[in-house]
């Protein structure tokens, strides 16, 4: 029986034993599923949905508290594309990208669905002990004979799905298989209350009856999560956070199993006659193209880093989430400013100066026209200036100053722009914690610097999460809390464990957007107390080394082996602030490489992190985002399209250089409802091959010379 045969006799997912698909790599865990997808019924782009479904309300469970594998996926599809791609009125989609563009850039005028295979394993990756989720698709209009592949690492935190709509929908378009890995992070949600936790498909069973086919089962035996649900009840554990196990160290070898696997997936359909292959489909006649976006664009070069085998011919990413190593001796410059020698911080350093100051800085009168400007606290003001952290007078004058700070650790003038709504939507809060736990290797039982996760009610108090919520995280959840329901509860409260943003600080006795907090996650990243300057001690002091040793381990070499490279960025990213990720990496990609290297880097002016804020347009009727920024998805899109008939035909690499672009401004009146399409060439101009001089972004006299 053929492999289209026994999925579609069974209905549903093919569970196919290692024994029945010769070559499977030895990393792999239990066993392989793969389902055939027929482009009408469902698919592997759109699950089903089609462009237009994509546009349209999330698609709904016939039984929302106990989903089926298939209503999870379409989902989890729905929900990751929405959450990187936008899907605002005239910002693109469906003119420029989106299911229904074809490779050429042309509009198909249809729904843009895919069939084809979609294979699933779980893999041994790194200390063998957490399962990191693989999944390989390829599509019918993959050629053999003309083989392409693209990595689809899931960005943030996100399931196996997370870069459906990114690099995953570039190579589904051109024919490419696609490689696919959660890093091990993915939305592993362990409910220590009710000991429930989901499978591969996303379905929630309990803990011991999935015993090792579980997404992610906290490390605590029976009695002690009875006690701990009984001192802190509703309570989940989340993989990225307290797998104890720092994954993001794995995340490039992560990425070349899953084109390990890919690779076998095809070679089982070239065997079971499904593809017409003349042998094997090897590495060598096939362009593969480690790709995807911020942490998964992260995980693309560190795995081509890694890459002393040949599997990777070419890298194209997008806001890559790299910590270049530090220690380099050069300085960025941009413009005729001064050179910056600050550069290449770490995530976690960087990110908790935001959590110490944001909430304070989103007051400052130059911030007052940012867009969704929500979160800012003068309590949080009040109680940085009363510890000596501020010296203003005046709210005006300790705003300023927190601003200030913040900027004198490399942060960008055009990030000030985003990074008030970043912290309005708590992006930064859970960036902190999360990290905070996975680089110091902490139990959920730790409840680090007074965090835990868990649902609340309107006043803030924990309470269990909703049935039907619970059963649909795989769907809807981003692997990070706040998330689907899932929030960050301060448990050292006064008055008991509340709500992080509505809780109080013992050290302050005020609504200061848990402060406390916010120190404790600041020293663990400098090892000193951030009012005293005191050295750490006991366990904050243990935990402070570990997070160092963690971050040493994720630091990137900046060697990519004389391969071709190009690095996307918007200037206005304030997530991952281009002075700490994608400059330094330039400049120690040149250090390291010298004249070998092949890595172009453009930045692009009016983009940022995350192009679907868009959305917050449409729900409140209002530009907010769309009228400042162009998507820098396009820009994605473009690079591989650079990289691919670089990799193929041999067509130069336009030089670095500084994309200008024209935001597309508000047409009055404005009204979603009805705007034409507006974003269009003039307002995205292509990366040149022949850029003004005055655009170029150069390496020299030890210095990354970025223009203004």
């Amino acid at each position: 029986m053929t492999l289209r045969a026994l999925s579609i006799g069974m209905l549903g997912l093919a569970l196919l034993p290692l024994a029945a698909v010769a070559g499977q790599p030895s990393f792999i865990k239990g066993e392989v599923a793969c389902t055939y997808y027929d482009g009408v019924t469902d698919d592997l782009l759109t699950g089903g949905l089609g462009a237009s479904g994509l546009l349209g309300a999330a698609p709904a469970a016939v039984d929302p508290t106990n989903p089926t594998a298939a209503e999870l996926r379409r989902l989890a599809i729905y929900n990751n594309y929405r959450a990187l791609v936008p899907v605002d009125p005239g910002g693109g989609y469906g003119t420029l990208f989106g299911p229904n563009i074809d490779a050429d850039g042309n509009d198909t005028g249809g729904e843009g669905l895919v069939p084809g295979w979609e294979c699933i394993a779980f893999a041994r990756v790194g200390s063998g002990k957490s399962n990191h989720t693989l999944m390989a698709q390829v599509p019918d209009s993959f050629d053999p004979h003309d083989a392409c592949m693209v990595t689809a690492a899931s960005s943030g935190s996100r399931g196996v799905y997370g870069a459906i709509g990114t690099s995953a929908e570039w190579g589904l378009r051109r024919g490419c298989a696609v490689a696919y890995t959660d890093k091990g992070t993915g939305t592993g949600a362990h409910n220590m209350a009710t000991n429930s936790v989901s499978l591969i498909t996303g379905e929630r069973v309990d803990a011991e009856e999935a015993g090792k086919a579980s997404h992610f089962t906290a490390k605590v035996n029976e009695k002690k999560r009875q006690a701990f649900d009984a001192a802190t009840p509703n309570r989940f554990a989340y993989k990225h956070a307290h797998s104890q196990r720092n994954p993001e160290a794995h995340w490039g070898l992560s990425v070349l199993r899953a084109i390990q696997f890919t690779f076998a997936q095809i070679n089982a359909l070239c065997d079971d006659g499904e593809l017409d292959c003349a042998g094997k489909v090897k590495p060598k006649t096939t362009i593969v193209i480690a790709s995807s976006v911020s942490n998964g664009g992260g995980a693309a070069v560190r795995a081509a880093e890694q890459d002393k085998a040949g599997w990777i011919d070419g890298v194209a990413v997008s806001e890559p989430n790299v910590n270049p190593a530090p220690g380099g001796a050069f300085a960025i410059q941009q413009g005729s400013g001064a050179p910056f020698f600050g550069h290449s911080l770490s995530l976690y350093d960087y990110t908790t100066v935001l959590h110490l100051y944001q909430g304070c800085a989103n007051l400052a009168p130059e911030n007052a026209l940012a867009p969704f400007n929500t979160g800012g606290s003068a309590l949080r003001c009040q109680a940085l200036a009363d510890k000596g952290l501020l010296s203003g007078a005046t709210l005006d004058d300790q705003a300023t100053e927190a601003q200030a700070i913040i900027q004198s650790y490399g942060f960008l003038p055009e990030q000030n722009v985003t990074q008030p709504s970043n912290y309005g939507i708590s992006a930064v809060q859970g960036v902190a914690v999360t990290y905070a736990n996975a680089y110091a290797r902490a139990s959920v039982l730790d409840n680090l610097c007074g965090y835990s996760f868990g649902a609340t009610d309107g006043a803030g108090t924990p309470i269990a999460l909703d049935a039907a919520a619970e059963a649909g995280l795989f769907g809807t959840s981003n692997g990070i809390p706040p998330s689907a329901g899932v929030n960050i509860i301060n448990h050292d409260s006064l008055g008991g464990p509340r709500l992080d943003a509505q809780s109080i600080s013992p050290s302050s006795g005020l609504a200061d957007l848990n402060l406390d907090g916010s120190l404790c996650l600041r020293g663990l990243a400098t090892g000193r107390d951030p009012v005293t300057g005191a050295k750490l001690k006991g366990r904050d002091k243990a935990a402070a080394r570990r997070i160092a040793r963690s971050i040493s381990r994720v630091r990137a070499s900046g060697d990519l082996g004389g391969r071709p490279a190009i690095f996307v960025t918007g200037r206005a990213d304030a997530i991952l602030p281009p002075n700490h990720s994608s400059r330094p990496y330039f400049g120690l990609n040149k250090l390291v490489e010298g004249e070998a290297s092949h890595l172009r880097y453009y930045e692009v002016l009016n983009a940022h992190h995350l192009d679907a804020l868009t959305i917050l347009d449409v729900l409140f009727n209002t530009p907010l985002f769309s009228d400042k920024f162009i998507p820098l998805h396009h820009y994605l899109f473009q690079g591989l399209d650079l990289m691919y008939d670089h990799l193929k035909h041999g067509t130069p690499l336009p030089p670095s250089q500084v994309v200008r672009t024209v935001p597309r401004g508000v047409i009055p009146p404005f009204t979603l409802a009805d705007v034409p399409p507006l974003i269009e060439a003039v307002n995205l101009p292509a990366i040149s091959q022949m850029p003004p001089a005055g655009d170029l972004i150069l390496f020299e006299d030890a210095t990354v010379k970025i223009p203004d």
